[in-house]
């Protein structure tokens, strides 16, 4: 994963309404998502509104600032290292996606599913709870991904707005939006303050997010930022976890029903960075062999975390 900041960005200085304008679909979704998600937040969070205390919000924020000190660890090493085999990048972010798919599948929507059952019983009803969840998860990093100005290494810029940004910060927003469905997965995984369903979540995204933090720090790096910039300004992208975390919280704290929407919100979110953006970046460099093998062992491994923890 490289960068090149000496290049100019290409001017694609639309207005955020000129760029809705040229983008209905995805300025819909936007929209729709956006709707959706505070629905949501107000409808959960009455007890909040009502002075009674959240039992999950402590350890979320716990949870989201575990992932966020595991991202700003893993980009320490590239104090001293300057880059590592592409290949080697590769089969790691593969092993993240890997772990992502399998966290989505494991601590989000089967307990969601099993949430929906004991709300309106078995059927596909409660199947359809959870979709329309992830649903509107895909709508909502859909929308963000198309109206928040980013860059995609041997893609390009992204979004309205970019001729205001070196290829550094449009780099660091794309990740930022990476981090930000994990967030909101730990925040609601704790919204239960269910040990089950948080603790192997939050583990997955705190061990997933070790590599991802090295990849980004020595991609700042081969874009030119001096070792310890580069280090701290990877480690900041994980700050959008804790932030994630309290949304996630926000989404499903109160009310019944949006407890297993929440959590198939989260689990289409993380769902659609990997597909969107995680596999294709493995992919792009000819490493799909090695890619795709650090994928089965992220997911096996997430696989025994949630058996052993959950």
């Amino acid at each position: 994963m490289t960068i090149d900041a000496t290049t100019p960005v290409p001017r694609h200085g639309a207005s955020w309404l000129d760029h809705a304008r040229a983008h209905p679909a995805k300025a819909s979704a936007l929209a729709v998502a956006a709707v959706g998600v505070a629905g949501l937040i107000l409808l959960s969070n009455w007890r909040l509104f009502t002075g009674e205390p959240v039992p999950g919000l402590g350890l979320a924020l716990t949870g989201g600032t575990i992932a966020f000190a595991a991202t700003a660890l893993g980009g320490l090493p590239a104090l001293a290292m300057r880059g590592m085999p592409q290949k080697l990048e590769d089969s790691l972010l593969g092993m993240a996606a890997g772990m992502m798919l399998a966290a989505s599948a494991f601590s989000l929507i089967l307990p969601g599913l099993d949430a929906a059952e004991r709300i309106v019983g078995p059927g596909a009803l409660g199947a359809g709870i959870v979709v329309v969840g992830m649903a509107l998860g895909v709508l909502l990093m859909l929308g963000l991904e198309a109206f928040t100005p980013h860059m995609h290494p041997g893609v390009g810029s992204v979004g309205p707005g970019t001729d205001r940004w070196s290829r550094i910060w449009l780099f660091v927003f794309a990740i930022a939006l990476h981090n930000l469905p994990e967030g909101m997965a730990i925040g609601v995984g704790f919204s239960r303050a269910d040990m089950a369903v948080g603790v192997p979540l939050a583990t997955a995204i705190a061990i997933q997010d070790i590599p991802e933090g090295l990849a980004v720090a020595l991609a700042l790096r081969g874009g030119g930022m001096r070792p310890l910039g580069a280090v701290l300004l990877a480690g900041a992208t994980g700050l959008l976890e804790p932030l994630g975390a309290v949304v996630g919280v926000g989404l499903t704290g109160g009310l019944e029903l949006a407890y297993p929407i929440g959590l198939g919100l989260a689990a289409g979110a993380m769902i659609f960075v990997v597909s969107h953006e995680v596999i294709p970046e493995t992919h792009r460099n000819g490493h799909q062999t090695p890619a795709t093998i650090g994928l089965m062992a992220g997911f096996a491994l997430m696989m025994v975390l949630d058996t052993t923890l959950g």
